[in-house]
């Protein structure tokens, strides 16, 4: 028997130990691997970081996803993920701004870049005045004799705005040039809350502080309604007014109505393509075949690509410019105004006062820059912010605000303090009003039989989501809502050297294009970001400068981390949406949209200087 039971044991002793080797086998050669790919990763890494060059041809703009002014993530950290995990999440990667502008500023003078390909079929959109900026850009490049060309099937009515400022453009004979115009729509609550019973406290100051209306109407208010009519109508007008002048046609010409296009589209028996070329909004039909042989005359033939000679976007890495003489520091307010730290498209109150005091500080840091495309959001944020630019200016340190696509409500708040403020005709900033909403499900729960009681020692403790707002309370969030509209103003008053009754006259919730709000003072001047950089050097007195740009760069892990996640994430929602009719897939769409803007009201007073329609153009 105990011999029987050595075997056994033996037997048991030696599998355990096999298990245990093949296990530790297992594990070394993942950690090696896993070595292996980070290895792979930093050398990409470091490769991307090393100018390169085509032998001789073209800089493809092949841009992809969207333009921001601050990416979540590098455009480093998405070349890595196309080439390591594919590249499903390429309609969601988002672009900075001014790495594209930095990247055609250099082809401009790049010997080896003979000219400029926009290739715009994976752009996905940006602001007016981001694509106005690499317009500006574009037109420096074309004044140098190189050419720019735009090639597409289709082109979005985004997608074209940037090819009007090309050479040429070319469009495929099956292709059309989709112009429609703008249109604002959100989605309208109350109905939805009055069959759940939920109960709707709102607070505001502002005959056009539409961003309550949601939660206490079934459609547009008359004043939101004329307010967004003028302030659209005058995007519209600006988009049109620069494509005819790229185009050198006139804005009838690029759009002449819905009756007169549907006029023209049945004389070329719904020929888009033809219509387009008879009403010069392209240059050239050609099928890929033509347009690669037309490409290959102008830019030469790689036999290593087999394609015409070209070095995209994103493997064309500018040489980082020499620093001279003093900082001029750029900080980033991008996205929705929300209380704590940044999280991603989103402005943190406290990271962005952080990096306005980091500048602040630094003796090398000569003036500062904050660059502002936000609808607003947190009252409580966006002064943590504004405080912390006053400090700097009261320092002797010059601030000037670059307004973007958005510099309204909290965007403007946070803009206050500035010497100087540029922006652009197309910028939609104002909306200088507050408001508050507090929903309670009492009635809902009461109809479900569920009920709450308690004791409290006042009213003021009593407050919960599952019972009535107290009097006391809804009379103390208005006096809050007011007094919060009355510093608003009063702000406003004293950056724009006016009254507050002045200002309350242009205030309201009004939204003001850059151009309406130059002519009602709220501006300085109307220009880009160049512009302000500029005047920020000549307030600081500075005759040679370099801009540096404040924002948290993502660790190495982190760079790995998000792509993964990105990719996968981005996948998941794209693989869904292909099998969900294409209504479905829109409204999913929007209800994401509204769902995010609710996300960023953290506010711990309730207080919100938000304009939610003005980032809802299409």
């Amino acid at each position: 028997m105990r011999t029987l039971w050595r075997i056994f044991a033996g037997f048991f002793k030696w599998t355990w130990r096999l298990l245990n080797f093949v296990r530790q086998l297992v594990m070394n050669i993942f950690f090696i691997a896993l070595i292996l790919v980070c290895a792979g990763i930093w050398m990409h890494i470091n490769s991307a970081s090393q100018p390169q060059h085509a032998e001789r041809g073209a800089l493809l703009l092949d841009i992809t996803g969207v333009i921001v002014d601050k990416p979540s993530s590098s455009n480093r950290l998405g070349v890595i993920g196309r080439q390591l995990f594919g590249s499903t999440s390429d309609r969601l990667q988002e672009n900075s701004l001014f790495d594209i502008v930095d990247a055609i500023r250099q082809a401009k003078d790049d010997r080896n870049i003979t000219g400029i390909v926009l290739d715009l079929k994976n752009f996905a959109g940006a602001d007016q005045p981001s694509m106005q900026y690499i317009g500006k850009a574009l037109r420096e490049f074309r004044d140098t004799g190189k050419p720019v060309i735009a090639v597409g099937d289709s082109y979005s009515q985004g997608q074209y705005y940037l090819a009007s400022f090309a050479n040429k453009i070319w469009l495929s004979p099956y292709g059309t040039v989709d112009l429609h115009g703008f249109a604002t729509n959100g989605l309208y609550y109350k109905s939805l809350l009055d069959k759940l019973k939920v109960t709707t406290h709102v607070f505001r100051v502002g005959t056009y502080k539409s961003a309550v209306e949601p939660f206490i109407r079934d459609d547009m208010s008359p004043a939101a309604r004329e307010a967004d009519s003028r302030w659209i109508g005058e995007l519209w007008n600006n988009y049109l007014t620069t494509v005819a002048a790229n185009r050198q046609i006139t804005p009838e010409q690029v759009f002449p109505g819905a009756q007169a296009l549907l006029q023209g589209l049945q004389k070329t028996e719904g020929d888009t393509a033809k219509y387009a070329l008879d009403n010069k909004l392209v240059d050239a039909l050609g099928s890929s075949a033509d347009i690669e042989k037309a490409l290959t005359k102008q830019f030469g033939w790689s036999k290593e690509e087999k394609n015409y000679s070209a070095i995209s976007l994103y493997d064309y890495t500018p040489k980082k410019p020499e620093e001279k003489g003093g900082s001029i520091a750029v900080v980033f307010a991008n996205g929705a105004i929300m209380d704590g730290e940044e999280t991603p498209g989103n402005v943190g109150g406290d990271t962005t006062a952080s990096q306005i005091r980091d500048a602040r500080l630094d003796p090398k840091v000569k003036a500062i820059v904050l660059r502002v495309n936000s609808p607003g959001g947190s009252v409580s944020a966006s002064e943590v912010i504004r405080a912390e630019l006053a400090a700097a200016r009261a320092a002797g340190k010059p601030v000037v605000v670059s307004m973007g696509g958005m510099a309204a409500s909290g965007g403007y708040w946070i803009s206050t303090p500035a010497n100087y403020i540029v922006a652009n005709p197309s910028t939609l900033t104002g909306s200088i009003g507050i408001f508050g909403v507090i929903n309670t499900v009492e009635n809902s729960l009461d109809y479900l039989g569920v009920h709450t009681d308690g004791v409290a020692t006042s009213p003021l403790a009593d407050v919960a989501v599952t019972k009535s707002l107290p009097p006391e309370v809804a009379q103390m969030m208005q006096l809050s809502i007011e007094n919060g509209y009355k510093r608003f103003i009063g702000l406003v008053a004293a950056s724009r050297k006016s009254t507050p009754e002045q200002v309350d006259k242009i205030a309201q919730g009004h939204v003001w294009t850059g151009q309406d709000a130059k002519s009602n003072g709220l501006v300085d001047s109307l220009g880009d970001f160049d512009d302000a950089v500029a005047k920020a050097a000549e307030l600081a007195k500075v005759k040679q400068w370099h801009v540096e740009y404040y924002q948290d760069e993502p660790t190495f892990f982190d760079r790995v981390m998000n792509s993964m996640s990105g990719t996968v994430s981005a996948a998941l929602p794209d693989a869904l949406q292909a099998w969900l009719p294409a209504p479905v897939a829109s409204a999913a769409n929007v209800v994401k949209t509204e769902s995010d803007k609710l996300a960023a009201f953290n506010d711990p007073q309730n207080r919100y200087a938000f304009c939610l329609t003005c980032a809802n153009v299409r």
